[in-house]
């Protein structure tokens, strides 16, 4: 039987108010452990609240991260980000769902091996990035010492690629070859990228959607050009192919676009299952040709896990939910459900730029025609502010646009860049323009230039 004193503790229990209950009074200490925890549901209101603060994804137009799956993909995330993914042996449904996807995916990129195509998922692009180099120069200095030759690697890129891939050059000492850019070509051009190879050059990356501006860099032109060079100096120089983005895009938008394993010259290609491969983040792939061309020495085999197991990965634990969301989505929507989706993104992408360049302060530098992804920028006579102040007027109604500068030799110009991702549709895209109307208005009147801030000049990244 309960004491009056018993009962009396459980209605305070019970009934205290909302953000008045035992442990919420205090402030949680940042910095270090707590001598004593808090209730669960106490934890998770503290923590659900300072989340608040962060931005509305969904408002997010800087990030190429899938923000929206629906709630049968949240039901599998659910069930399965217990599951450790290079734990094939204790899950091989896990594991054949990723074959599964390396061959859906060596297949959409047109392999010549096919549904027998090499390739793994990986933590993102950074990590498929990181592989696709390695396996470049490996078989480099394979080639090098077998003609008893130095090794001085170098990397041919345009200055517009991500900066994973100077982390590579950086981490595996391979010497990086930036072509410049220019304010009206913000990609590598062929030119640009033979005159920085030379024999010692491991390969050159061609970006397929740069994070600039969204535009596709001529894949097939970079090969063609390296072809002459073969058959002038004797350079036989593999291209990877850089489709975060593109990848799954341009097979279900530009199917006769010559990018992928249909050009002899593209060893390998890493895409973003997280981005337009429509998972939330955590998953990119990377695939090669043909197996010759993943040295064989790459490959680890460990057996502490119940079995043989093949691995070609820079990490090892991690969880197996994003590869079953890619797997969802392929069998969700198939070839028409994704073209419908990407077509989708870029009809708002073009939509929302050709209603932004009838607006008298700003032009086009790309217009969402390749990825659905755009750059623009202030014409050259509005002095009173700037793309990061107009990137601050959105942010106050919630909108992430970001500003930024150029790279070098472009560097001084600066533009706002939006990305449309399914789940911003027109209705959203209207309510963006208003936004951007309205500050334009307010601009546009101003009697003098807008005082300098520094945080407008710092709040994104490419």
């Amino acid at each position: 039987m309960l004491h009056e004193e018993d009962v009396e503790q459980i209605e305070k229990l019970y009934l205290t108010p909302m953000f008045a209950r035992f442990s919420e009074e205090s402030a949680v200490n940042t910095t270090g452990l707590e001598a004593m925890g808090r209730r669960p549901d106490v934890a998770y209101q503290l923590i659900h609240d300072e989340l608040m603060l962060d931005g509305n994804a969904r408002q997010n137009l800087a990030t190429f991260v899938t923000t929206y799956m629906d709630d049968y993909a949240d039901r599998l995330f659910a069930e399965t980000y217990d599951k450790n993914m290079i734990d094939k042996d204790e899950y091989p449904q896990t594991a054949a769902l990723e074959s599964r996807c390396v061959s859906i995916i060596a297949n959409l990129w047109n392999s010549p091996e096919g549904s027998n195509a090499i390739g793994t998922s990986t933590i993102g692009s950074s990590e498929a990035v990181m592989l696709a180099g390695m396996a470049l120069k490996r078989r480099y200095q394979q080639r090098q010492r077998a003609a008893g030759k130095p090794e001085k690697p170098n990397l041919v890129m345009g200055q517009n690629v991500q900066v994973v891939w100077e982390k590579f050059c950086r981490y595996w000492d391979v010497e990086p070859r930036y072509a410049p850019l220019t304010s009206d070509q913000l990609y590598l051009t062929p030119e640009r990228a033979t005159a920085l190879v030379d024999e010692n050059t491991i390969g050159v990356v061609a970006i397929l959607g740069s994070t600039f501006d969204g535009t596709y860099e001529p894949v097939k032109e970079i090969c063609d050009a390296l072809d002459v060079v073969q058959q002038e100096k004797g350079w036989d120089i593999p291209v990877h192919v850089d489709a975060a983005s593109g990848g799954f895009v341009a097979p279900f938008l530009d199917p006769d676009l010559l990018w992928d394993f249909r050009l002899p010259r593209v060893h390998s290609i890493n895409s973003s299952g997280h981005k337009y491969g429509l998972v939330y983040p955590g998953v990119g792939w990377v695939v090669w040709r043909e197996h010759e061309c993943v040295p064989d020495d790459l490959v680890f085999h460990v057996n502490y896990l119940g079995g043989d197991m093949p691995t070609f990965t820079l990490n090892f634990s991690r969880p197996g939910s994003q590869v079953v969301l890619q797997y969802y989505r392929f069998v969700q929507l198939g070839f028409e459900g994704y073209q419908q989706i990407q077509s989708a993104s870029r009809t708002v992408a073009m939509y929302l730029s050709s209603e932004i360049a009838k607006m008298a302060p700003f032009e086009l530098l790309s217009d969402g025609s390749h990825l659905p992804v755009f750059l623009f920028t202030l014409k050259p006579d509005r002095k009173n502010y700037s793309v990061f102040d107009v990137s601050a007027k959105l942010r106050e109604r919630g909108w992430q646009v970001p500003a930024y500068t150029m790279p070098p030799n472009a560097e001084d110009l600066a533009g706002l860049r939006i990305v449309v991702r399914n789940g911003f549709g027109r209705d959203l895209a209207d309510l963006l323009l208003a936004d951007l109307r309205h500050a334009v208005d307010y601009f546009e009147n101003l009697d003098g230039p807008i005082p300098h801030d520094p945080d407008h000049s710092a709040s994104f990244s490419h």
